[in-house]
């Protein structure tokens, strides 16, 4: 056994040492990663051509050379994409491109099972998003009926995170993010709480799926359609919502998730989204969890007891799942409206005492957003979705390198 670790090892060197060096990239640190993997993107215009199976991608750390799991997106701005893991006190990150055959790793990978898309790391299901209309329980007013949203999302270890259609509130829908109270052609339409039947955000195609070592990924067309009081139908806003999730951490207690969110207008007329206490991304946690057995600590140091109306770049919520601990990390991106975001989280009051858990990161809460025909707008996210427990310097550290690329210096 030894022998063939030596000779692998012997391979491995002698692979990397003959390869032809296309490129190098150094990555300086500004901050401690707090043992995060950072994601890393580099457009490769003018650095090469050749195709990802011609290409080698490797670590340099003193004298050891690693290979590294990358991912290339192809297309007008051709991007090479890894996951940089820092160590402890570590201020510059060094790789390098190589032409030649690439290691293999596993990939994360999309399959579809019943009417959704489940994004899964070998055997580990990660992400379900449902395309298909779901419908609630019998019995249960049909306006009920909701597609286009994320459930289940499950931990590293496996636990659900998110619930759908709870008796107390049969419109929410694991992660979703529709508009509350809004104005469209002379009509206030709330296309959150559907059962009123005056608007809701429906499936309507899929525009991409990706899979790789790296990352695997989505994107949908949703509309976001007006029920008019003629009984007609009309589509006030699209929006092209993409998931992106990345392989877990090798330790597999952490993986990270991107949403990103494009608006349009979808005719002439504009839509004016009113001033209101709750919409946007939200997120209906377990149903596991109560005032009893979870947490929440946003960037600016409020918990559940204070958190309800302030703003925050980040909010952590974790708490017992079965004999096991969990939970996300919520991060908005500086470039959103209204950053950072005012939120709406339920207290340990919420359902009549029970506490059960909720939180929304809400742009429209304290202020008005005009949407204008003929202009795009975006909203980008990133969860920490992980086990074990999470402390404030480690989603501070997160939030710094979504918030701010790291810089990349590239010697050719």
């Amino acid at each position: 056994m030894k022998n063939i670790l030596l000779f692998s090892i012997f391979v491995i060197s002698s692979i990397v040492a003959s390869a032809q060096k296309i490129a190098e990239f150094k990555i300086p640190l500004s901050n401690a990663s707090n043992g995060l993997a950072i994601p890393i993107s580099y457009q490769l215009n003018g650095v090469t051509e050749l195709a990802a199976e011609s290409l080698s991608l490797i670590e340099i750390k003193g004298n050891k050379k690693t290979p590294v799991a990358f991912q290339i997106t192809d297309g007008k701005n051709r991007t090479i994409s890894w996951m940089a893991t820092p160590i402890d006190n570590e201020t510059m990150l060094s790789y390098q491109l190589l032409k030649g055959i690439p290691k293999k790793f596993n990939e994360i990978s999309i399959n579809e099972k019943d009417g959704a898309l489940i994004i899964h790391s070998g055997r580990e299901n990660l992400l379900s998003y449902f395309h298909k209309t779901v419908y609630p329980p019998e019995g249960i007013d049909t306006n009920y009926k909701r597609s286009g949203f994320i459930h289940p999302l499950w931990t590293p270890h496996g636990q659900i995170l998110t619930n759908i259609q709870p008796k107390d509130h049969y419109h929410h829908y694991g992660i979703w993010n529709p508009w509350t109270h809004t104005v469209f052609e002379k009509d206030t339409i709330d296309f959150w709480n559907i059962k009123g039947h005056q608007g809701t955000v429906r499936f309507a195609k899929f525009i991409s799926q990706t899979n790789g070592p790296v990352y695997s990924e989505f994107s949908a067309l949703h509309e976001h359609v007006v029920f008019k009081k003629d009984k007609t139908e009309k589509i006030a806003l699209n929006e092209i919502q993409t998931v992106r999730v990345y392989a877990p951490s090798k330790a597999n207690d952490y993986y990270l998730v991107d949403f990103t969110s494009q608006l349009t207008c979808a005719t002439k007329s504009p839509l004016l989204i009113l001033a209101y206490r709750y919409a946007g991304f939200g997120w209906r946690f377990t149903e596991e969890w109560t005032k009893s057995n979870c947490e929440v600590l946003t960037s600016e140091g409020k918990t559940r007891k204070n958190t309800d109306g302030t703003k925050a770049r980040w909010v952590i919520t974790q708490g017992t799942l079965g004999n096991d601990y969990g939970g996300a990390v919520m991060m908005s991106n500086p470039a959103n409206q209204n950053h950072p975001e005012p939120l709406r989280i339920w207290d340990e009051n919420a359902n009549g005492g029970r506490g059960d858990m909720f939180a929304n990161f809400a742009p429209t809460k304290d202020k008005e957003w005009l949407l204008e025909p003929g202009k795009n707008y975006t909203l980008r996210y990133r969860l920490i979705i992980f086990n074990g427990k999470f402390d404030a310097a480690k989603a501070e550290s997160a939030w710094q390198y979504y918030a701010n690329e790291p810089y990349i210096k590239i010697l050719k």
